[in-house]
């Protein structure tokens, strides 16, 4: 059963790359003239399809047997003592790769300010979502306690890891998809950990998508960089269990 489900994220993760390996194509984009409307339409289907169809499937096995049956056999696996707390730290490590690629001036689509302006915005929406729907559905958790459904920690490390994706998958590929290899593990250790079922983490990883690549779509405060033009900044994250953000220093 275990294998199956590492299988199971592999999988996922074949999906992801080839679905957004199509939107990142930038020869066939700009190869090809379209109006507003089949832009609008475009986007729609193309950056919507993988964040929908994962919330469909996390909403349609939700509380039924199969979800059950599979996070008792995957606790049986490991033992039902086991737990391993790296879900509470590499769910901001595509944070950290940012900010690091930023301060080694590998290129991205925007300027620190604005990375940072929609990776504020992008969470803070997805986490509104995900906290309403914990107090909504008042699910209980594989190990008893309240609020399990969606998943905040895999909504909070796919929102990071769409954020870095944004910024870096036309300059650093590699870079761009590796935070969802972080995502796809906090999600992993979310349920092996017993705090979570497969449908929380389904639907939390759909959200933290979705919201994120709206927020790339739309641009909210697009103008506002009050840094643009100041130069001699030097930034670095910083990051524990319970506290994460980002040291600046500007020379005027």
């Amino acid at each position: 059963m275990l294998k199956q489900f590492y299988l199971l994220l592999i999988l996922l993760l074949l999906s992801l790359s080839a679905i957004y390996g199509q939107i990142s194509n930038g020869k066939t984009l700009d190869s090809i003239k379209r109006s507003k409307h089949s832009s609008n339409k475009f986007f729609t289907i193309k950056k919507t399809i993988l964040p929908v169809t994962l919330i469909g499937i996390g909403v349609l096995i939700n509380n039924t047997h199969f979800e059950k049956k599979f996070q008792i056999d995957l606790r049986n696996k490991v033992g039902n003592t086991y737990e391993f707390k790296i879900d509470n730290y590499v769910q901001f490590m595509p944070i950290a790769e940012m900010y690091v690629a930023d301060a080694f001036k590998i290129k991205a689509k925007n300027h620190w300010f604005d990375q940072t302006k929609y990776l504020f915005i992008s969470n803070f929406i997805s986490a509104s979502i995900t906290h309403s729907l914990k107090r909504i559905t008042n699910k209980t958790r594989p190990n008893g306690s309240l609020h399990s459904f969606p998943s905040g920690h895999t909504t909070f490390a796919f929102t990071n890891a769409t954020v870095l994706y944004n910024e870096f998958k036309d300059t650093s590929p590699f870079l761009a998809y590796s935070g969802y290899a972080f995502a796809a593990t906090t999600a992993t250790f979310r349920m092996l950990n017993n705090k979570h079922w497969m449908s929380d983490v389904l639907v939390g990883a759909g959200i933290g998508i979705v919201v994120t690549q709206l927020v790339y779509y739309f641009k909210p405060l697009k103008n506002f960089n009050p840094f643009k033009k100041t130069k001699g900044v030097a930034i670095a994250p910083f990051i524990d269990n319970k506290h994460f953000g980002v040291f600046t220093q500007i020379t005027f």
